[in-house]
């Protein structure tokens, strides 16, 4: 009956040492870690941590949405674990899931987690709504230049072939198809 730890960040410019200090003050013997978004099913931390315990450990998280960002996914997780015999205990929450109580606050937090995601989310769209309405272009900037797709509309009207293009330019084959399509004006009816 061992004490696991498991921390995560999503990035490689954070880093994981208030996590570890956590963990390790909460009597974990051993620690698995990832740095990588919660949203990603890869994450060999993870992973090694669900292969290495038995019924009857204890896997302690700082907070709940460290097992992963959306609802379902922390629920997975935790279903793997009860359904393994192992209990989890979240430090942030104060949940211990091996009682009822524990279980029913787990599901509560875990979807004011992805609740929390999902406005991130309509905070960001809202952002960038806001700059297309003032001009300003959002995303990735495009491969062509104008004056670059006007030129491969052009060559491929003399019958330059698709591959010549995409060698030619060094962008993917969708890149010239969308500058093909963008010259191409409906006709009224």
């Amino acid at each position: 009956m061992s004490i696991v730890g498991y921390a995560r960040v999503s990035t490689d410019h954070q880093s994981l040492d208030q996590q570890h200090d956590a963990l390790t003050a909460a009597g974990c013997e051993r620690l698995f870690t990832d740095q990588l978004s919660g949203v990603r099913d890869d994450r060999p931390g993870l992973a090694a941590l669900l292969d290495y315990v038995r019924a009857g450990d204890t896997v302690v998280v700082v907070a709940l949405d460290r097992l992963g960002r959306s609802l379902s996914g922390i629920i997975r997780t935790v279903e793997t674990l009860t359904e393994a015999g192992v209990l989890l205990r979240s430090l942030r929450e104060g949940i211990d899931y091996s009682t009822a109580t524990g279980r029913m606050l787990a599901g509560i937090f875990a979807a004011l987690a992805a609740y929390e995601r999902e406005l991130m989310h309509e905070r960001a769209a809202a952002a960038r709504a806001a700059a297309r309405a003032r001009g300003r272009h959002t995303g990735r900037p495009p491969k062509l230049t104008p004056a670059q797709a006007r030129q491969i509309r052009s060559l491929r009207e003399r019958g330059e072939s698709i591959s010549d293009l995409v060698t030619s330019y060094g962008v993917s084959r969708a890149t010239i198809y969308r500058a093909l399509n963008a010259g191409s004006e409906p006709t009224p009816a």
